[in-house]
């Protein structure tokens, strides 16, 4: 089901422009408009209804909180509102060029609104408010109006600091007076906006268009986009959790870079000079000039530090006690082991003991290079060394897992099943091709199993869920749903599939949805994502999530069902589960506190108006935070009888660096008090004894 990058013509239309124009924006725009209207699953006319709906889009995406464009400006841009598309075909950017125009404007106009309204002390004795939801504002009608909303926003982040800061007042040594106080925040506030506005100002056209261009796509559904260079080199890293450089992670700090983490394992790490909170002033390459990087961007800066393995850098840094030192390194590999697959074993008192729990961030993948271990080889080792330990069942944990590679979750959900359909995949005008098990029958793990999901479950983690109930090999625990994505997404090369034009290239990558994938069952996941067999509630509860919840979503649409069974592991009696569960659940504390959490959050979002008056702020704050500290006190203390171990194969690598070390303390310390991982557990217990 690939889709050769030859069946692409984009040179019979007449579109294109000519390339010794140097247009690359418009080469860009024509070519991933081209490419959507040719592979994307559900094409759209370029007409006026596209057009006003990217109009909306893009002008949110610009300005979502209504603080830089008033009305007039609107206006303005308006006249173009149903005329993008004819630009579009005509090679023209005059709406694009217009919103920059303006959009600087109002930068360079609210840059002095800021500083004249942080110059004078606020009054918090009046009775005022603000209204925090840009959604449910107008826009402003004039520039008075602008700078009053700017007044308004900037007394709230006043406030909300100085409240803070009465706080820590009451029991200082040496107490200040509430003026001196609201100075200090007015200082510290302006001092935010300021980095805040260099970092705008660090902005180039080319990162604006790329916010025009994520409107045209999204225009088709929202998870086609288009990625730079830069975004898709960052993106391969995510997914494939490793990336070749000298392993830090680096922030901007003023004008500086400065090293907030150091990657284990890495060439930083091992060199032992590079320290956290060291200021990289300048940058060499081997045998180059150094290259001042100060008040530089940092992507530009991370360009410069990250490049190939064996390659060498040298870094003239700043330390903590302002001596300046060269430090050379060597890239390599950097391998990212926080979202990688990890594994522990759980006991409860009570409840069952020995059980395998396993966690598994994404469906990660490196497609560079078919000999690299992807999720399912990392799964396959887990499951492997949960055997050694004779687990009476597993837990596989899915929550907040993004999604990620296809291959990766077909292959998976073979460990679990026999030979047979793993899901149906569909592109356009053509007939469901199915996905298949086909290891000859082979099963790494046949004992009783439960997939653990939230809401924010998505894509690939619905796939094998659904795949797992489906096949009644699983039960499903947790949110009342999944997210609801349920298509399937491809890059394409624009490099490749314009000949010639260098002068113009790179011209980055298209992830366009290409195909919408279904369970055997025939259903799809879009939408209506994975009902889970045990509801358990959440903070969520009552607020809709999930990709119901975007612009441009595809429709739920079905297929014909496929054959599928398998006798490894059956879940028998899933009413029964569920009933027994329910019934934990009337009696369970903290479940019910979720509950109200859940009510209360919902109660917080509706709510968006917030006063800027002292006492009223202070009387509002005080709920919220009594409220907040009793959720907080229910779900900070460790579960009775609940005890979490590391496995034994695991202990060497963990304790070869301190930073392992306290970051398994952290998981282990969160899995302590994770009453969705205690419930699970019950939910185990009571497969084993129905079965």
């Amino acid at each position: 089901m690939v889709i050769a990058i030859a069946g692409i013509s984009l040179y019979s239309s007449g579109i294109i422009p000519d390339f010794n124009s140097k247009e690359k924006e418009v080469a860009i725009v024509q070519t991933v408009l081209q490419t959507l209207d040719q592979v994307h699953f559900d094409p759209k006319e370029i007409d006026d209804e596209f057009s006003e709906n990217m109009f909306d889009t893009y002008v949110d995406m610009l300005d979502g909180n209504k603080r830089f464009f008033t009305q007039d400006d609107i206006d303005q841009l308006s006249a173009h509102r149903d005329r993008i598309d004819d630009e579009i075909k005509y090679n023209k950017m005059d709406f694009f060029n217009l919103s920059l125009d303006l959009l600087n404007a109002s930068i360079n106009k609210t840059k002095v609104y800021y500083a004249d309204i942080l110059a004078k002390p606020f009054d918090f004795t009046i009775s005022e408010s603000l209204e925090m939801d840009g959604e449910k504002r107008d826009y402003a009608k004039d520039d008075n109006e602008l700078k009053e909303l700017w007044r308004r926003t900037l007394k709230y982040e006043v406030l909300n600091r100085f409240v803070s800061e009465i706080e820590e007042n009451e029991t200082a040594e040496t107490p200040r007076t509430h003026e001196e106080l609201e100075l200090e925040t007015r200082e510290k506030v302006q001092k935010i906006y300021k980095d805040w506005y260099g970092r705008m100002d660090q902005l180039r056209r080319s990162d604006r268009f790329e916010v025009f261009m994520g409107a045209l796509t999204h225009g088709f559904d929202p998870h086609s986009d288009y990625f730079s260079p830069k975004e898709k080199e960052d993106f391969d890293i995510r997914m494939r959790n490793r990336l070749e450089g000298i392993g830090a992670r680096l922030q901007t700090d003023d004008d500086y870079t400065k090293v907030v983490s150091i990657i284990p394992g890495g060439p930083a790490w091992k060199g032992k000079e590079l320290e956290v909170d060291d200021k990289i002033v300048q940058v060499a390459q081997d045998m180059e000039e150094f290259v001042d990087i100060t008040g530089m961007r940092i992507d530009d800066v991370v360009q410069l530090i990250r490049g190939p393995k064996g390659t060498k850098v040298t870094l003239k840094v700043k330390k903590k006690d302002g001596s300046l030192e060269d430090i050379f390194i060597i890239r390599d590999e950097v391998i990212i082991e926080d979202g990688k697959a990890k594994s522990v074993i759980m006991n409860q008192t009570g409840g069952l003991d020995n059980v395998g729990f396993i966690s598994l961030p994404s469906f990660y993948s490196d497609f560079s290079d078919k000999n690299r271990n992807g999720c399912a080889d990392d799964i396959a080792l887990e499951i492997e060394k949960l055997k050694e330990q004779n687990v009476n069942g597993i837990v596989l944990d899915l929550r907040y897992n993004g999604g990620g590679s296809l291959s990766e979750v077909v292959e998976m959900a073979g460990f679990f099943v026999e030979e047979g359909p793993i899901v149906q995949v569909k592109q356009k005008n053509s007939e469901p091709y199915v996905y298949k098990d086909n290891d000859g029958g082979s099963v790494k793990y046949d004992g009783p199993m439960v997939i653990l999901v939230n809401s924010f479950s998505v894509s690939a983690s619905e796939i094998l869920a659904a795949a797992l109930q489906d096949y009644k090999r699983a039960v499903i625990v947790g949110s009342k749903s999944t997210f609801g994505k349920g298509t399937v997404q491809r890059f394409w090369n624009l490099d490749q599939i314009i000949r010639g034009a260098d002068d113009i290239k790179p011209l980055g990558e298209v992830k366009i949805t290409t195909q919408k994938f279904f369970r055997i069952n025939g259903g799809s996941t879009q939408l209506k994502g994975v009902n889970s067999d045990v509801v358990l509630p959440d903070a969520y509860h009552y607020v809709q999530t999930g990709e119901k919840d975007l612009e441009n979503a595809m429709q739920w649409t079905k297929v014909e069902k496929r054959e599928f069974n398998q006798s490894t592991y059956f879940i028998n009696d899933l009413p029964e589960i569920a009933k027994r569960s329910g019934q934990r659940l009337k009696q369970d504390t903290e479940f019910g506190l979720v509950n109200q959490q859940a009510t209360v959050l919902k109660k917080f979002k509706d709510n968006t108006v917030i006063p800027l008056n002292l006492q009223d702020y202070i009387l509002m704050n005080e709920r919220r935070e009594n409220i907040d500290d009793e959720f907080k006190t229910a779900f900070n203390k460790e579960i009775t009888g609940l005890e979490i171990l590391n496995l034994p194969q695991d202990i060497p690598f963990i304790q070869k660096d301190s930073s392992r070390i306290a970051r398994n303390e952290e998981w282990m310390k969160l899995l302590r008090k994770d009453i969705y991982a205690e419930e699970a557990i019950y939910v185990l217990k009571d497969i084993i004894e129905l079965k």
